[in-house]
């Protein structure tokens, strides 16, 4: 899934993959959300909570996350803005300890601060780098974020919205996999395999063989 994560033109953004696009593979959810802890605590992956639905999850690969980080650092180098030492600090003291998808402030300060006083401004550059966001419901918590990825959520929540409106404009509400699969969607810049694999994940769409191949089909709540 990563290797087929699409070029999106325009935004730079590691390759990602959503948890519900795992379910669409794996029967077992209960054994994919353990591989993914296992995975998470040996460091090889990252979870993060998306803002597009209630149980939105993205999985980043960490090598790619610093990658994606590192980016961050030369726009913002060039543009002059800053301490950006503490997204340095961010790397190496922060990711490295805290493994889950949120951080408290005062956890926050304490791993950033290491030999340091830690200021707003350095919070803010955080924030407005976009590796953190404020939870709106306690705003002494913040998620861990990927940076760039906001165009690329408006897509998804739209592509969304595009292919169940597609299928459900059909006479039966549903399409043979081949033909739907070489439709391009307006709104988004993920190609149709990726939210066919996260609207089947999520329970949206489900697949049924036919004689004469699969059929993908709006599933009746």
């Amino acid at each position: 899934m990563r290797a087929q994560f699409p070029r999106i033109d325009k935004v730079a953004i590691q390759p990602f993959i959503l948890q519900s696009q795992l379910y669409s593979s794996v029967n077992d959810r209960t054994q994919v959300d353990r591989e993914l802890e296992t995975l998470r605590r040996n460091k090889v992956l990252r979870l993060f909570k998306l803002n597009t639905g209630q149980d939105d999850h993205a999985i980043m690969f960490l090598d790619d996350y610093l990658v994606q980080i590192e980016r961050v650092v030369k726009r913002m180098e060039e543009k002059k803005q800053g301490k950006l030492e503490v997204l340095e600090w961010f790397k190496t003291r922060v990711i490295d300890s805290k493994l889950g998808p949120s951080i408290e402030h005062q956890e926050l300060c304490i791993l950033l601060s290491q030999g340091v006083k830690v200021k707003d401004e350095h919070i803010s550059l955080l924030i407005n780098s976009g590796v953190l966001t404020r939870q709106l419901i306690d705003p002494n918590m913040y998620w861990f974020a990927i940076p760039n990825i906001g165009s690329v959520l408006k897509g998804l929540s739209q592509g969304r919205k595009e292919l169940l409106s597609l299928l459900n404009r059909r006479r039966y509400k549903e399409m043979m996999l081949a033909p739907l699969e070489k439709k391009r969607l307006r709104f988004s810049p993920l190609d149709m395999r990726f939210h066919l694999r996260d609207l089947i994940g999520s329970g949206h769409l489900k697949t049924v063989c036919t004689p004469t191949g699969l059929v993908v089909r709006v599933s009746r709540d």
